[in-house]
């Protein structure tokens, strides 16, 4: 639990940095973008069950 809020924070200061800086954000900037990746970590943690 507090690796996920570690790299919680950690983003979130990243994401204020490059919006002060006036940075396009290292991120996709849709809910479905972000549902994609969520979507790649869940396949991979389900083919490490599998063991494809």
């Amino acid at each position: 639990m507090k690796i996920l809020l570690l790299s919680t924070l950690a983003g979130m200061i990243i994401g204020a940095i490059f919006k002060k800086l006036r940075l396009p954000l290292p991120a996709p900037p849709t809910l479905a973008g972000v549902m994609g990746i969520l979507g790649v970590l869940l396949g991979s943690m389900v083919a490490k069950l599998v063991h494809f």
